[in-house]
């Protein structure tokens, strides 16, 4: 399942939801496809919709999804990546009238240089070809060290406390 979430911003962001219609329209996505559309004007035809969602529901279908896709708003892929997954963000942008500036494509790219794993669509036209590299790689699931890390941590307070458990 693909999930795609755009927010809860006023201004519409039909440029993705159409374009996510279209390929699913045309069988170049095979995944059922639900989409939070927030204020769209473009109505889907080819996915299922609604306009706003629950935090809860949210929250379930970011887990439940193979790939999400949201705009750039930072609580909307952070809670993708928080997730354990590898978000496609499509920021919002100014020249398309999705937004009063580019911060969020501002944003996603200064998140990207500090390390995190996001894919990054500037041009609509490219995210085709990133759904379809989500096939064609192994996992885009991001690994834990966590457990490792708490063990790493337990066994060096046992050495500094002389294993007095």
């Amino acid at each position: 399942m693909i999930f795609v979430t755009v927010g809860t911003h006023e201004q519409p962001f039909d440029r993705l939801i159409q374009k996510v219609d279209e390929l699913k329209r045309d069988g170049l996505i095979e995944d059922d496809v639900f989409m939070q559309i927030g204020y769209c004007q473009y109505q889907p035809k080819y996915c299922q919709f609604k306009q706003f969602i629950s935090y809860d529901l949210m929250s379930q279908y970011t887990a439940d999804a193979r790939i999400v896709i949201t705009h750039g708003g930072p609580a909307s892929f952070m809670n993708v990546l928080a997730n354990g997954k590898v978000p496609i963000v499509v920021p919002r942008q100014l020249k398309f009238n999705e937004h009063v500036n580019d911060h969020q494509l501002l944003f996603v790219k200064e998140v990207i240089e500090k390390g995190y794993d996001i894919k990054l669509i500037e041009n609509i036209d490219d995210l085709e070809a990133v759904i379809k590299s989500f096939d064609l790689e192994e996992s885009h699931e991001i690994t834990s060290h966590t457990s490792q890390f708490v063990q790493t941590l337990e066994n060096e307070i046992d050495k500094l406390m002389g294993d007095k458990k």
